[in-house]
């Protein structure tokens, strides 16, 4: 009985870490509106890079 208990806490203890992990579009999606100043997007690239001075 006690063993039984045991896994079963386990078990409902490691149940959100498993649900949240297949979640998909946790990841941080970096777009054009979250460049920071100073910086633009490279549609080439996916990702923000520096502006270049002139």
């Amino acid at each position: 009985m006690k063993i039984a208990l045991t896994l079963s806490a386990l078990a409902l203890s490691l149940t959100p870490a498993l649900a949240y992990s297949g979640c998909p579009g946790k990841e941080r999606q970096e777009t054009a509106a979250s460049c920071m100043p100073g910086y633009t997007w490279d549609a080439e690239k996916g990702s923000c890079i520096a502006t270049p001075s002139s």
